[in-house]
């Protein structure tokens, strides 16, 4: 499948290594993480720009932070909680490291829970209306195609 938005060469079908919705969308900070990554160390930029090349190709809808948190939570959920003992190291960044009241973690939890949940339903919606907008201009093109066959057919008589 084309990465240009306006092919009409499109596979249909869901042979494609990109996946139904195309070529890997970038954003900005994912450009800034690859360039400051080749500036710091270059293997560090080209794993991370293997990594988005190739994402759409293992079925990953997320972002370049959103699959650092995942990966960050399995983790540790494989190797312990950690940042419940400050004396043991770094807890990781802020917004997964315990306050020191429980209320407020859970609360916190859940907020994170149901933003998360929101995501998905909005990669969920844009990726209907993808299909949605691919299958309005099959239908477009075949009106065309079908009108250039009437046209020839009746011309060609």
């Amino acid at each position: 499948m084309s990465c240009h938005r306006y092919s009409r060469m499109s596979s249909s079908s869901g042979d494609s290594p990109w996946g139904r919705q195309g070529c890997a969308h970038w954003k900005p900070y994912e450009i800034a993480a690859v360039v400051l990554g080749f500036f710091i160390f270059w293997p560090l930029g080209l794993a991370i720009l293997c990594w988005k090349v190739w994402q759409r190709g293992w079925g990953y809808e997320g972002d370049l932070f959103s699959f650092a948190s995942e990966q960050g939570a399995r983790m540790k959920s494989a190797f312990g909680d950690v940042s419940r003992d400050a004396s043991r190291g770094w807890g990781g960044p802020s917004f997964m490291r315990s306050s020191g009241n429980a209320a407020f973690d859970e609360w916190r939890e859940g907020e994170l829970a149901r933003l998360e949940e929101e995501r998905r339903k909005l990669a969920e919606a844009e990726r209907e209306f993808a299909e949605h907008i691919e299958e309005l201009r099959r239908a477009r093109d075949r009106a065309e195609f079908d009108s250039f066959m009437r046209a020839r057919k009746g011309g060609t008589q």
